[in-house]
């Protein structure tokens, strides 16, 4: 680790020292109120060749300043709606040029059309990833960031909130390029993250080289905005909603010429209802549970983000950020369960109240250094450390009335206390040599540590008994480290990217009370490619391939129990093994006048596949994972934008694939062949300039499991916002699961038991009213959490 830290700081020492030797310094402003432009675009381009040498952004005050080699260059300096002005006097005098300043008059045909598309989500398509650019869709007004994600193409989030990538799991999850304590699959820190913060959600369904290798299905980046307006910035915002759903947010912004600072705070309640039903039966004796109940979860929640950019000069810059996350919950949930016989005669009858407090600190802290060079706008730098921390201290109590038959169970405890540390350390390197050729190459260490002491204690004569069979302490460690290389070709028509990944992955876990260890080490290669081709300015094709990696997530490998419903109990296997896969695809993007169409074809093929499998003894079913053979799915996805008019638009995608499953386990074989589909439909209707209205339709097909099949879905969402004082202030209404149809059931069917399990969240309405002030805009904050 030291000899690494060495060749960094190496690295970094030799790369900031690279300069240029000619400087052109100058300030863009506006031509008529003679304002600086922040942010306008400067480029140097060779008399002779035409071609661009070097390009850069204006600082603070709009001021620019240029290092190149040449001095046989023209500037041409342009702005989102200003005319751009091309300047062909250029004179060194001792390896300076000073320009002065640069006035850019403003065209308003071009600032007309950016004030309309800033309102709609659009998708472009890149080499190897889609990228879903987030407008103001107004189904996820108040939403989280798991609501956002339903209305990607591609995405699907189920009523749990798990995700899924073309109807596979296995799905990374990343925010800002980079693993986050945000998609922490122990927490919902997810809904901590609402659809105002979120600039747009790249989907990589075949990734390069350059990202880590986790996640079969594929990749999906959160790239959250960061306002960096000159001078003092911000929005607040107030939410309301049914079930109760009530927040603040507060976002702050202010820009110096060295010196960006940024912070965000979020405080609220949330009350979350679940209808649960379950049916466990014994199909040998013919005995019965049904379990019906309310389960809650009940949140007091309080999140703040604090960050600094720092400039040292208009090439380099330095981040420091950190957010702290603090969650109350409170569970009061009630089952109703029933016991019956053979014949169908009542057996016995009885209520089971949970009562469970849980606090939940979450904090996040990174350090990231950007270099830029003077050669290329995409020539640069970057190292990023981040540290990670997520810890919960829950207890709980259930307790058992007996309302008919006989007593023959006991009120039951549990207690846990949760730590998890992670860290990751990325260091990548970016290097266009012209136009066309891009070399990419890096690294990536990522150390995670965790601890789960869980206990369960069962009350006889009046004293609470731990009860050794579920109690334990789990540790698990995990280091991954990973190097990569890429290399580019991209020409006006065509386009080639390959690359290779290797990731070494060393996991231990620990069962401390039972003494059961379990040590993995394996060093695996991980090739990508990818290619595109330009037929026409309308019509473009892409193919790609890559081999991923889905090691085991914490909660497959805790063999901790989830005891809430205590005939349908949860847990994990330490000794599973990592899933691999194979992904290949093609496909093709036209654009017309008025719509944009995509399909694309992909095959992808995965082998140890991690399934919940269900064993069944008592009534008692459990659901534990395992890995069990291997399964190859061949599918066809569709994605379209249509403007039918200036005032009505329609995106919607569908997905349809087969998959054939093949596999045993226990002696059991589960080979089988099924098909699966989902498809998205959304319309956004323009009333006015002030007032507009969306919904949006979804449906998901029936899915065959090993041992049984999962429920289709069908269900709607809609939205209104009315904006005042041109856009400063905004209101919003969002209803997602307008009908309360999404409702999800599971049914296992085997030879001497079956299980059916149903779960609907219902129907969830928000209120809104955001303003921003300075140059911000309404914010639409809202802390809600998954669903």
């Amino acid at each position: 680790m030291k000899n690494l830290l060495y060749v960094l700081l190496f690295l970094l020492t030799f790369i900031l020292g690279l300069d240029g030797q000619n400087i052109i310094n100058g300030r863009v402003a506006d031509a008529s109120s003679e304002q600086p432009i922040d942010y306008a675009t400067v480029m140097v381009l060779d008399k002779e060749s035409k071609e661009m040498i070097q390009g850069v952004t204006t600082e603070n005050l709009g001021k620019f300043s240029i290092e190149v080699n040449e001095t046989n260059v023209y500037l041409e300096v342009s702005f989102l709606g200003y005319e751009t002005i091309t300047l062909n006097d250029i004179t060194f005098n001792n390896g300076v040029a000073n320009v002065g300043v640069v006035q850019l008059g403003m065209n308003a045909t071009a600032l007309d059309e950016v004030v309309v598309r800033a309102e709609k989500s659009s998708t472009e398509f890149k080499l190897d990833k889609r990228v879903f650019n987030v407008g103001q869709d107004l189904s996820s007004t108040g939403a989280s960031a798991l609501e956002v994600l339903n209305n990607v193409p591609s995405v699907n989030v189920n009523i749990e909130g798990a995700v899924s990538l073309r109807g596979s799991a296995g799905v990374q999850i990343l925010i800002n390029g980079k693993p986050s304590i945000l998609t922490n699959e122990q927490g919902n820190a997810l809904g901590t993250i609402t659809a105002d913060m979120i600039e747009k959600v790249e989907v990589i369904t075949n990734p390069s080289a350059k990202y880590e290798a986790e996640g079969t299905a594929g990749i999906i980046n959160i790239v959250l905005k960061k306002d960096e307006k000159k001078g003092v910035n911000g929005s607040i915002s107030l939410n309301t909603g049914y079930p109760q759903n009530h927040s603040l947010g507060f976002s702050l912004n202010k820009r110096t010429e060295k010196l960006n600072l940024f912070t965000q705070l979020g405080v609220g309640y949330r009350v979350l209802p679940s209808d649960v039903r379950n049916i466990n039966e014994n199909l040998l004796t013919g005995r019965t549970i049904y379990s019906e109940g309310v389960e809650y979860r009940n949140e007091n929640f309080y999140n703040l983000i604090l960050g600094a950019d720092y400039y040292f000069n208009p090439l380099n810059v330095m981040t420091i950020s950190g957010s702290f996350a603090y969650e109350i919950e409170q569970q009061p949930s009630e089952t109703n369960f029933q016991m019956t016989d053979a014949a169908g005669d009542l057996v016995k009858e009885w209520k089971r109240e949970e009562t469970t407090s849980a606090f939940n600190p979450k904090v996040q802290y990174e350090l990231q250094y950007k270099r830029d060079f003077v050669d290329d706008e995409d020539h640069q730098l970057l190292f990023s450390a981040i540290g990670n921390y997520f810890g919960k201290t829950q207890s709980s109590e259930f307790t058992n009335t007996l309302i008919s038959g006989a007593d023959d169970f006991s009120d039951q405890r549990t207690r846990t206390q949760f730590n998890e540390g992670k860290y990751t350390f990325n260091l990548d390197y970016t290097k266009p040599f012209n136009e066309q050729w891009t070399l990419e190459t890096g690294a990536q260490y990522i150390a995670n540590d965790v601890s789960n002491d869980f206990e369960v204690s069962n009350c006889q004569d009046g004293n609470f008994v731990i009860e050794p069979g579920f109690t334990n302490v789990f540790n698990y460690y995990q280091n991954v480290l990973g190097v990569y290389g890429t290399g580019a070709f991209e020409g006006e028509k065509w386009g080639l990217k390959l690359g290779l990944r290797a990731e070494n992955t060393d996991l231990r876990t620990v069962l401390e009370n039972t003494n059961e260890e379990n040590d993995q080490n394996f060093t695996n290669w991980f090739p990508t490619a990818h290619t595109s081709y330009k037929i026409s300015e309308r019509f473009s094709a892409q193919a790609g391939y890559s081999r991923r990696i889905f090691r085991p997530r914490l909660w497959d490998l805790n063999p901790f129990f989830n005891i809430r419903n205590n005939f349908n109990v949860r847990t994990g296997n330490p000794n599973l093994l990592p899933e691999f896969s194979d992904s290949y695809e093609v496909g093709a993007i036209y654009i017309l006048d008025k719509a944009s169409l995509n399909a694309t074809a992909y095959y992808r093929y995965t082998t140890d596949v991690v399934e919940r499998f269900v064993t069944f003894e008592d009534n008692v079913s459990t659901f534990k994972p395992f890995n069990i053979g291997t399964r190859k799915s061949t599918g066809l996805e569709f994605n379209f934008k249509y403007e039918a008019a200036k005032f009505l638009t329609f995106t919607g995608d569908a997905n349809y694939f087969t998959f054939q499953r093949e596999g045993q386990y226990q002696d059991v074989n589960f080979d089988f062949t099924a098909d699966q589909w989902s498809s998205k439909l959304t319309s956004k209707l323009k009333f006015s300039k002030s007032l507009d209205f969306e919904v949006t339709g979804r449906y998901e097909s029936e899915e065959r499991t090993v041992q049984g099949t999962n429920s289709d879905n069908l269900w709607a969402d809609l939205g209104m916002r009315y904006k005042i004082g041109k856009g400063r202030a905004v209101f919003n209404l969002s209803v997602r699961d307008v009908f309360a149809s999404r409702v999800r059931e599971t049914f296992t069917e085997q030879a001497n038991f079956s299980v059916y399990s149903r779960q609907q969240r219902g129907r969830f309405v928000s209120l809104g009213f955001s303003y921003g002030f300075g140059k911000g805009e309404a914010m639409q904050y809202s802390g809600s959490r998954r669903h």
